[in-house]
């Protein structure tokens, strides 16, 4: 009874430190962007705007949720609480400091991988329930552009997988301490698996710019273009079915943020040599959240600085990069990566 209030009470914290982190982080792109366009941005509500989040969530929980008279009522309802559901449950297994994972299972990468790849049914069923050709549309977009983008970070994830030699999530952050060069972007295995690192540095890029494609992220938002397709597939939504629409969207790109640190950047590791065998287990655990946390913010600041200065691509333009260029890119990386594990790597 002890260890299962224990596990409730840690999936409770990571969830209310989950949820509170969206609603900062959601700030921080709104201010990223204004910057870049030279506005002020949220500046009203709270000091600095900071309690603009909070403002926004009290206005779409109160607001009327309206169905369209010919959407298909039960799938229009259950679209966005499978997106927001699915978004978080992918949090289970990511390792966020020594000792802080909900369920550390050794197929844990194939269970992000899965419960990630599912999130493309929620925008599927909004898109299809609104009984509305601009959704209808942007669900196919979606539908279309996270199958193409899956399959490639699929094969980068082997890479990572063929160089740790394990599927744990934790495992793979404990296989990258010992300082940077042992991190997996630099091929895993301090100074004599260096040689990988012409292959994984590449890898970590094309895997975080499918990250952006998979989370429907400018350049690649083209299932919800604006200019296009009014809002795409959540056009019809209001108050609370939009909110967690959105709330799913941010979740999922904090956890891809999150799984670049986890899988090519070090997890919870500092960049310098630091064993935390022989600390407190608190502040080991204290002091390796803040530094996933720090990386994770990194990442994010990337994907707002990405929205505001690249302009989005064509479909077309977007379908070829995933099939003709991540995609070949990420198989031949497979293969030189197992090669070198085989036959390149020393004792």
């Amino acid at each position: 009874m002890t260890w299962f209030a224990l596990a409730v009470g840690q999936i409770a914290l990571i969830l209310v430190w989950l949820l509170l982190s969206l609603a900062f982080l959601l700030w921080a792109d709104r201010k990223v962007w204004a910057g870049v366009q030279l506005r002020k941005g949220p500046n009203v509500v709270g000091p600095f705007g900071l309690l603009q989040g909070f403002a926004d969530l009290i206005k779409f929980v109160l607001k009327e949720q309206i169905v369209p008279a010919g959407a298909d009522k039960t799938v229009f309802l259950l679209a966005p609480l499978i997106s927001f559901t699915l978004a978080f449950g992918a949090w289970a297994v990511m390792p966020l400091a020594p000792g802080w994972v909900a369920s550390s299972i050794n197929v844990g990468i194939l269970y992000l991988f899965a419960v990630s790849s599912l999130g493309v049914y929620g925008v599927i069923m909004g898109g299809w329930a609104s009984n509305s050709k601009y959704p209808f549309l942007g669900g196919l977009r979606s539908a279309a552009q996270m199958v193409s983008y899956e399959v490639s970070i699929g094969f980068i994830i082997v890479t990572v997988i063929v160089l740790a030699g394990s599927m744990n999530l934790v495992t793979i952050v404990e296989n990258q301490a010992g300082g940077f060069w042992h991190w997996n972007v630099l091929g895993g295995h301090g100074v004599r698996g260096l040689p990988a690192a012409l292959v994984m540095i590449p890898m970590a890029v094309l895997f975080f710019v499918s990250a952006m494609a998979e989370t429907n992220r400018p350049p690649f938002d083209l299932p919800e273009a604006e200019s296009e397709i009014v809002a795409g597939y959540h056009v019809e939504y209001s108050a609370t079915g939009f909110l967690l629409f959105q709330i799913g969207e941010y979740a999922s790109i904090v956890l891809m943020c999150a799984m670049t640190t986890v899988l090519f950047f070090g997890g919870w590791n500092l960049p310098w040599p630091q064993s935390f065998s022989g600390w407190d287990p608190t502040a080991a655990s204290f002091v390796g959240f803040l530094v996933f946390f720090a990386k994770t913010l990194f990442f994010f600041f990337i994907f707002a600085m990405t929205k505001a200065v690249v302009p989005r691509y064509r479909y077309d333009q977007l379908m070829r990069l995933g099939w003709k260029v991540f995609l070949p890119t990420s198989l031949a990386a497979v293969v030189l990566i197992g090669a070198w594990r085989v036959f390149g790597l020393p004792a």
